[in-house]
């Protein structure tokens, strides 16, 4: 299959370089820092010229505007579809936003998905994602065979936006998960215990988490480079609170760990993984979980 790929971050490029080396023609923008094992792909000069070269399009993109300006504006992808292409949305982004982009592309005789994405850097490169999807169900099976390339959890939720609005549940969950593992670890450093012996003995209970497994791993290891950052989690944890404002709910542990975040950023430590959040109660606590 001829494929489009535009978003080569951390999560975009072992995405693309799987379906890649599963065979399919590749095609990117040259603007994009092109990694080494993506040199087979063709480069193309605007992202219309890959909408017109590719039959399916997928976006790897940090927010709802990035993905807008790809699509509609200027040389955008939109002005390059033509009649039976598919968009393949993989970003993490506005539900609502979702719903118009994709009323826009299907106005094209073209089809969307948007199909975000969890797992990290890790899944990624492993292709081992889940991947949850809104849209039509046949252009989902169409398209399952290029997610199973990228994924192992694979779900139709609904229709488009429901895929969105499933992310948006993950990340609240990822979220306060990440609080709770950062302020067991820190109760725990606090009263003189070993952090790495704790977090050895909770992982055969039932506080046994995949967020305190690696995460956890990365409190006491001092391990933040990113697999996913913190200014890209805030972003997300910032969507469910307008959508919860939209509709009247209160998401209190929600906003707590936006403001966790927001501490984070305040300091300087967006860019960092979203595993240091534990840094912000630390700050709280003038004590560190562990010593890197």
């Amino acid at each position: 299959m001829k494929i489009g790929f535009i978003g080569l971050g951390i999560m975009g490029a072992p995405m693309a370089q799987n379906l890649l080396q599963a065979g399919h023609e590749m095609f990117v923008r040259t603007r994009s820092k092109v990694p080494e094992a993506l040199k087979a792909a063709t480069a193309c000069a605007t992202n219309a010229d890959v909408a017109r070269a590719a039959d399916v399009v997928i976006l790897m993109l940090p927010d709802t505007p990035d993905v807008e300006q790809v699509l509609f504006g200027e040389d955008g992808v939109a002005s390059g579809l033509s009649k039976g292409k598919t968009v393949i949305d993989m970003s993490s982004i506005s539900p609502i936003d979702t719903k118009r982009f994709a009323k826009k592309i299907n106005e094209l005789g073209c089809d969307y998905l948007d199909a975000p994405v969890s797992g990290g850097e890790v899944g990624a490169k492993a292709a081992s994602l889940t991947i949850m999807v809104g849209g039509d169900e046949a252009v989902f099976e169409r398209a399952r065979p290029l997610f199973e390339k990228m994924g192992k959890n694979i779900t139709l939720v609904g229709g488009n936006g429901d895929g969105q609005t499933t992310k948006v549940a993950n990340q609240i969950i990822v979220a306060l998960n990440i609080a709770a593992v950062g302020e067991a670890l820190l109760f725990a450093s606090k009263a003189g215990a070993d952090p790495a012996k704790v977090r050895q003995a909770l992982m055969g209970g039932f506080a046994a988490s995949r967020i305190l497994e690696v995460h956890g791993e990365r409190m006491i290891k001092r391990t933040f480079n990113p697999g996913f950052r913190i200014g890209l989690h805030q972003k997300d944890l910032n969507l469910a609170l307008a959508g919860a404002k939209a509709m009247s709910v209160a998401l209190p542990q929600t906003a707590s760990a936006a403001q966790l975040m927001q501490s984070c950023a305040t300091h300087g430590w967006d860019q960092l993984d979203h595993s240091a959040l534990v840094k912000a109660l630390e700050l709280m606590a003038q004590h560190e979980v562990a010593k890197g």
